[in-house]
């Protein structure tokens, strides 16, 4: 076995479960010749004269016709399965000379694992690393080599050489990885990824895995919509097929992956075992703060159309605050002391760049490239750029909404003729007292008031459950999920509730279609399926008030107090005031919002200096 020393049990294993496979492929076309092979047998019997009479000449024309419907439909099975283009993850490839010591230290490791080096490396923006096939027709060679790994030669030899030789499979590799690991614990942590090419290039086992690809790829193809009712039937035909080959294979097929896993970790036992323990710690406080900076930092960029450009070097500074707060890695300081394994690579400000804006096309949907609504953002700019911008959107929403529902301030509107104010929001969602008028100074049910029911509220130009309800199906706007509890706010809160989430629905369908354009001249991927792993849940009406309300109380900071936006790597935007993080404002607004109890939140903001009263600078 090509590359096979160590780990032979499950080398073995893998390849007996692979030649179960490829016995599936070996009866559907034995199947699928039987029909032909009695009908050959008919003919002769009958040139021979050994099967005289009309019924056996009936038997033979009736046999060669099923025959060859059996032949045309396992030729056109056969082609969609050999054809179909099996899914290929979405990465940034990583060529030899732009990062030579990168390429370098996998090729030494194959070599101190005995097994072929991997035939090109790229980076996903994910934390996990993988070996996949890129051999199939339709994805092309990789860059700078032909599909036998070599250098560039005519195309006959070529062609010749491919039929003689597998190709070793591309080494994919976590971004947030080469940022945060040292070299020695890239090197331990990849070992085992390493030690999998040696059955990748196994004929037997390269061959089950390409048939199972393929038959996946097939049942795509036959699933796909859209197609007229002649096609649909001769596709839903074939996708029966096809899944029938799918469940004969599936057992083997998985029970060849784990051996091909077993042999590869026991392989790679031989290679920093000690570090690789130490190793799989990082991993794992890798995944928490890049989770973290995904879903708190680059999330609301991305709703504003910016992307942040160094998502890499922003988990370090992420991963960095984490240690330091919980206290997660012993020896801290002195690691960081260690070569960093971005070092491998000779541009890697331009990978990181690459790198986010595929994590943004992937986990949020946007565009392949920049744009006039599709710009990064630098992490110094980041304050400014969005989380002052953020907080001012969500006030003027606000405001626009209150507007909406009629809502007036019952004393002092004179300060309001000059802006909106932050008195204004907080007398509204303050509890009334029992017989106390309605919002605005009027008794409940005026035209001043807020309406009762939430469903009645009403946004300029948008119909509040419908626009709401289109707004989610359109997958445009994160949807508002019903709270399991029946007060998540008070009544004056639940009307602005429907009127935010009308507004954010009116808002999504006027703005630009940011979620088109294909990565690549040829995407490997449902462009139809972006984004392919959606950071955003539902937001429950009590959120989506809560975070509008904070961004009134961060404008009136800044605009009155002096106070300035901030960036917490694990938290995301943040209020400063006198260069300290305002860590206590969110039970005191969620108090507010939930009970109507603005106590608590009016001596905060009178202890932090900031002015109800006064103007407020909106979008």
């Amino acid at each position: 076995m090509t590359g096979i020393g160590g780990g032979e049990v499950g080398a073995r294993t893998a390849r007996s479960r692979a030649l179960a496979v490829l016995r599936v492929r070996s009866r559907a076309l034995a199947v699928a010749l039987l029909p032909a092979a009695l009908a050959v047998i008919l003919f002769v019997g009958g040139s021979t004269g050994h099967l005289p009479g009309r019924g056996w000449d009936l038997a033979r024309w009736a046999v060669a016709a099923v025959a060859v419907v059996v032949l045309l439909l396992a030729v056109g099975v056969g082609l969609v399965v050999a054809r179909a283009r099996p899914a290929v993850s979405p990465t940034v490839p990583i060529p030899e000379e732009s990062a030579p010591d990168l390429y370098r230290l996998v090729r030494d490791l194959a070599a101190r694992l005995e097994v072929p080096a991997p035939s090109a490396i790229a980076l996903t923006p994910d934390c996990d690393s993988w070996l996949e096939d890129r051999t199939h027709p339709s994805h092309g060679p990789v860059p700078g080599k032909d599909r036998s790994g070599e250098p560039k030669a005519p195309r006959r030899a070529v062609s010749l050489r491919a039929r003689r030789t597998v190709q070793a499979p591309v080494l994919v590799i976590g971004s947030p990885f080469l940022w945060w690991m040292r070299v020695g614990e890239l090197r331990a942590v990849l070992a085992p990824v390493v030690a999998g090419t040696g059955p990748s290039v196994q004929p037997d086992i390269a061959a089950a895995r390409r048939f199972v690809r393929g038959l996946d790829a097939a049942v795509a193809v036959a699933s796909a919509p859209g197609r007229r009712l002649p096609l649909r039937a001769v596709y839903a035909g074939l996708g029966w097929v096809v899944r029938l080959l799918l469940r004969g294979c599936r057992e083997h097929a998985a029970g060849m992956e784990r051996a091909v896993a077993a042999a590869a970790a026991e392989r790679a036992q031989v290679v920093d075992y000690g570090l690789r323990i130490v190793a799989q710690e990082q991993v794992g406080l890798a995944y928490a703060g890049w989770d973290r900076l995904l879903t708190r930092v680059a999330l609301p960029a991305w709703r504003m159309g910016r992307w942040p450009s160094r998502l890499d070097a922003g988990v370090v500074a992420a991963l960095t605050e984490l240690s330091r707060r919980d206290r997660l890695a012993e020896g801290f300081t002195s690691r960081l002391g260690e070569r960093p394994a971005c070092d491998l690579l000779e541009e890697p400000g331009s990978v990181d760049e690459a790198a986010s804006l595929l994590a943004a096309r992937l986990f949020h949907g946007g565009p392949a490239e920049r744009g006039p609504d599709w710009s990064p953002v630098d992490w110094r700019e980041y304050p400014d750029e969005v989380v002052d911008r953020k907080w001012r959107t969500d006030a003027a929403r606000l405001q626009r909404v209150l507007d909406a529902l009629g809502i007036r301030r019952a004393s002092g509107s004179a300060a309001e003729a000059h802006g909106p104010t932050l008195a204004r929001i907080l007398e509204h969602l303050s509890a009334p007292s029992s017989g106390a008028s309605g919002p605005g100074g009027s008794p409940a049910g005026t035209p001043g008031s807020a309406p009762s029911d939430p469903s009645r509220a009403k946004t300029p130009g948008a119909e509040t459950s419908g626009a709401e309800t289109s707004g989610a199906e359109d997958g445009l706007v994160a949807p508002v999920a019903p709270d399991e509890d029946t007060g998540p706010c008070t009544e004056r809160g639940a009307a602005l509730v429907a009127g935010l989430s009308a507004e954010l629905a009116r808002e999504e369908r006027a703005a630009p279609a940011t979620r088109t354009g294909p990565l690549s001249a040829a995407p490997a991927w449902d462009e139809g399926a972006l984004p392919l792993f959606p950071l955003e849940p539902p937001r429950t009406g009590r959120e989506l008030l809560v975070d509008h309300v904070t961004a009134m109380v961060c404008c009136a900071a800044m605009d009155t107090a002096g106070a300035t936006p901030g960036l917490d790597w694990l938290d995301g935007p943040a209020l400063l005031i006198n260069g300290e993080k305002a860590a206590d404002l969110a039970p005191r607004v969620l108090a507010l919002v939930e009970n109507g109890d603005p106590g608590p939140l009016r001596t905060w903001l009178i202890d932090s200096g900031i002015r109800l009263e006064k103007p407020i600078r909106l979008a």
